[in-house]
């Protein structure tokens, strides 16, 4: 299953849909820059090279090397790689007239064509592009149109060469499954063989033959990945995997113990460890959110090396990274501008002497969740709120205190678990509190106070790289306003986060 497809990363928003598109169609992909072509690309059966936030009109445009690929490899070139094909193979790239961006219909489809079948004129589609391209490139076939772009879709002759200006990949074009599809499957011939079930099967088999009995050490967080991790190794290595969970008195109320008895009947040998006090002390008096994240990172490698000491011949450490963590810390001009460290991503210290095993790294969150299904896992814990890894540290704005831990634990609780009561919970994809660094000036009792400020967000979404704030009923939003101001001593004032991502981020930190 493996080199099935490659998708060449220039940079665009999209790239990341194209693999979800591509997943989809139970076929497996992966993201490279590209700058970064592996050696052994002509073993792949289709490649699709991406949009681009750049012309290739531009001198540092991205330049890729196609030589291994162009008529040896099945090749489908999106937006700026369409631009691309054209500009440097005898094709005429220029400014558009009018910026080509947002719904457009194809006026004219060429008939017979294996790229378009099962797709009619007046098919919408999603432009996003300021160049267009004016002349095909040499032995250039013209296959679609719109109002206001003549080569909106064209091929190469005599070989697979296919070239589309639109994006196949966002909601907005309506048959852009069936175009993947149609190249994917019925031109590149690649087999639908990528489904949970195949995963897990090929997964424990790479994880017997990586491990053998070497034990492993996996650090649980009670979030779905981490437990779909652990039962993947448990279904290759059984007992010697060895899982430990970590209390950074940080977690949410009562989350210590209530993750411990869920892993109680999963048969995996799990070992809790409270060391709140280890955590908040090497806090105190930071403020700033990367120390913040960093040293919790820090703090939580010393705890686990201590308890991994604790065994005997541990060679292995799990981590519950996934693709998401893979790509963002990755990007096609190297390293990607830090926007928050990875807790997942980064390798381990020098004096952990463990070499690193993530079962789950080429997956996105939702296909984590099918994983989990599959393998019969809890659907209550399969559908649990993504939890950020360094815990309510990051959702308390500015300096960490055990009394500003108490306070958002209890906010945070009649938050979720009013979500639960009013059936909202799993319409949600995450939700939180946050602790906001101002007082705020409220009447209680006919008395003036001045306490604290907290903001509520819930957001939608696939697997965190974009979403939308959720309309949470205004009854709802009052009711737990009530309550948290009536309820939790130090705070009298509450807000609803209603911005998407991007431009904010989820967490406020």
């Amino acid at each position: 299953m493996q080199n099935n497809v490659l998708i060449l990363d220039f940079g665009s928003q999209y790239t990341q849909l194209i693999a979800r598109r591509v997943r989809e169609l139970n076929i497996y992909c992966e993201i490279h820059p590209f700058n970064k072509i592996p050696e052994n690309v002509e073993t792949f059966k289709a490649v699709i090279l991406s949009g681009s936030p750049f012309s290739v009109r531009n001198e540092d445009a991205p330049h890729p090397d196609l030589s291994k690929i162009r008529g040896k490899v099945p090749l489908l070139a999106v937006c700026y790689g369409a631009q691309y094909l054209a500009h440097f193979h005898g094709g005429k790239v220029e400014p558009s007239e009018t910026r080509e961006y947002g719904r457009a219909n194809l006026s004219i489809i060429k008939d017979k064509e294996r790229l378009f079948e099962a797709i009619t004129e007046n098919s919408q589609v999603w432009m996003s592009h300021s160049d267009t391209i004016k002349e095909l490139p040499e032995n250039g076939v013209r296959l679609a149109s719109t109002q206001d772009v003549l080569n909106a879709a064209y091929r190469i002759e005599g070989e697979e060469t296919f070239a589309i200006q639109f994006h196949p990949e966002v909601y907005h074009s309506t048959d852009g499954k069936q175009l993947l599809e149609n190249f994917l499957v019925k031109i590149a011939k690649v087999k639908q063989e990528w489904t949970p079930g195949a995963f897990v099967d090929n997964t424990v088999a790479e994880l017997k033959e990586k491990i053998g009995d070497d034990k492993v050490v996996l650090g649980l967080s009670g979030g779905v990945d981490s437990t779909v991790a652990a039962v993947l190794l448990h279904k290759a290595i059984g007992k010697n995997l060895y899982c430990i969970f970590v209390n950074n008195g940080l977690l949410r109320k009562n989350e210590f113990d209530s993750v411990l008895d869920q892993y109680k009947d999963m048969g995996l040998n799990v070992k809790g460890v409270d060391s709140s006090a280890r955590f908040l002390d090497a806090l105190a008096g930071k403020s700033d959110p990367e120390e913040k994240r960093k040293t919790i990172g820090r703090v939580f490698i010393e705890v686990f090396d201590d308890e991994a000491h604790l065994l005997d011949d541990v060679k292995f450490l799990a981590q519950g990274t996934i693709y998401p963590d893979v790509i963002e810390s990755i990007s096609v001009n190297g390293p990607s501008a830090t926007i928050k460290s990875h807790h997942n991503v980064g390798g381990l210290p020098d004096f952990m002497k463990l070499k690193v095993v993530e079962p789950l790294r080429m997956l996105f969150k939702d296909e984590v969740r099918r994983v989990g299904a599959e393998m019969g896992i809890d659907p209550e814990l399969l559908g649990r709120h993504p939890f950020p890894g360094p815990g309510l540290a990051i959702r308390i704005l500015g300096d960490i205190t055990p009394e500003k831990v108490r306070v958002l634990q209890e906010v945070d609780h009649i938050f979720i678990q009013g979500l639960k009561d009013w059936m909202l919970y799993d319409k949600v994809w995450q939700a939180g509190a946050i602790l906001l660094p101002i007082n705020s000036v409220g009447v209680m009792g006919d008395e003036r106070t001045y306490e604290k400020v907290v903001a509520l967000r819930a957001v939608e979404s696939t697997d965190g790289m974009t979403a939308d704030w959720v309309n949470l009923p205004y009854d709802f939003l009052q009711k737990i306003s009530n309550t948290i101001i009536n309820r939790v001593k130090g705070v009298n004032r509450v807000v609803y986060d209603i911005s998407s991502k991007p431009p904010a981020t989820i967490e406020w930190e």
